[in-house]
């Protein structure tokens, strides 16, 4: 029996082509007007990664949806009729609409995956629960604005509705190994934390800091990009409120906890690294140990970001690792990184006070 009512909005790549096109290769070059629908295979049973296993699969929204026993879903949304009417197909759904407030107002599902472009992701959040939701999923970025982000935050909090924002790494079961690990004090007291960037597309470092950024001081970054992009693209440096230093260096792992008995290292194509300090015969060594299982394999697909929520819904989760929370936290620092090194590295202090600042994405996000 289903427990939960779904529906998704926005049909797009992560909304349902991921399981049944091919990727289009040259989207950086399509302008948004004239966005293709790929052909589609409504049967497809292999996803668009060929991997062993089934790690993050399926890895659109609504595919995994479809697959929980414990979710119905029910409608869809999207103002391309042939993307309507191919999820149709596949689901044999016939709430279809081209508004998203009105299949809010007349469907109210229990889960909303809302997969727009990102300047509809917050007042539609927002709406899903004023219109009685208990789970939302969103695509990244998460929000242009730190107005946009704090108003997800406050009414997702207020209502008690966990809110997943963007299906990345850190969704992956692996990331809560490599935390629980830290918590036992496994590689002893966490000294620093290192990463590509802030990244509050992809961020994997805020998973692991429970302090509150207190400052951050940024330097080497670039123009806004001819693509639409001006994200954080140079190095930086953020403090926490306890004292906990955050490295943003490129070319750095996906994510690196030193802590003062050994370190734990994320790789994206080889996934997690555990090494010691173990007492040998010619004195303190560190030494790789072998990774507790689970271990990350590609893809991260939609079906970690639900997993987390329906885990906060039954109550053993007290937020998704990839939280709104933490998402708006790492917007925040990419922001003050940005307004830093546009003043020559000049240390800026958090919390941000125009809370209007923000950051523009391609024109695909």
């Amino acid at each position: 029996m289903s427990q939960y009512s779904a529906a998704v909005i926005g049909l797009g790549w992560m909304g349902m082509l991921y399981d049944l096109a091919s990727r289009i290769p040259d989207r950086f070059d399509i302008d948004d007007a004239e966005r293709p629908t790929p052909s589609l295979d409504i049967h497809r049973k292999f996803y668009h990664h060929d991997h062993p296993g089934d790690s993050g699969l399926p890895t659109s929204y609504a595919e995994a949806l479809w697959n929980r026993s414990e979710i119905s879903l029910i409608a869809g949304v999207d103002r391309d009729k042939s993307r309507l009417k191919a999820f149709s197909e596949r689901y044999g759904i016939q709430r279809l609409y081209t508004d998203a407030v009105e299949m809010l107002s007349q469907e109210r599902p229990n889960i909303v995956a809302i997969c727009t472009n990102t300047k509809h992701r917050s007042d539609l959040t927002c709406l899903a629960v004023e219109y009685g939701a208990k789970g939302i999923l969103t695509e990244k970025p998460m929000a242009h604005t730190l107005a946009e982000a704090d108003r997800m935050v406050q009414v997702c909090a207020e209502a008690n509705v966990p809110l997943c924002c963007g299906s990345i790494t850190t969704t992956h079961p692996s990331f809560a190994q490599a935390k629980k690990l830290i918590q036992d004090g496994v590689i002893g007291e966490i000294i620093s934390i290192e990463a590509g960037g802030p990244f509050a597309q992809h961020q994997n470092w805020s998973y692991f800091s429970d302090s509150s950024p207190l400052w951050a001081v940024g330097t080497g970054d670039a123009a806004r990009r001819e693509s639409g992009s001006n994200e954080f693209t140079g190095s930086g440096i953020l403090i926490t409120e306890d004292g906990l230093t955050v490295h943003f260096r490129q070319g750095s792992p996906g994510v690196r906890l030193s802590g003062s008995e050994g370190e734990i290292v994320f790789n994206y194509q080889s996934g997690w690294e555990l090494w010691q300090d173990i007492d040998t015969l010619s004195g303190i060594q560190r030494v790789e140990m072998s990774w507790p299982k689970p271990q990350f394999f590609s893809p991260y697909g939609a079906v970690y970001c639900l997993s987390d929520v329906l885990d906060c819904l039954v109550g053993t989760m007290d937020e998704p690792k990839n939280s709104g929370r933490r998402v708006a936290l790492a917007l925040e620092v990419e922001i003050a990184l940005k307004q830093s090194s546009a003043q020559e590295g000049l240390r800026i202090d958090l919390p941000l006070a125009d809370r209007s600042l923000g950051l523009f994405y391609d024109w695909f996000r």
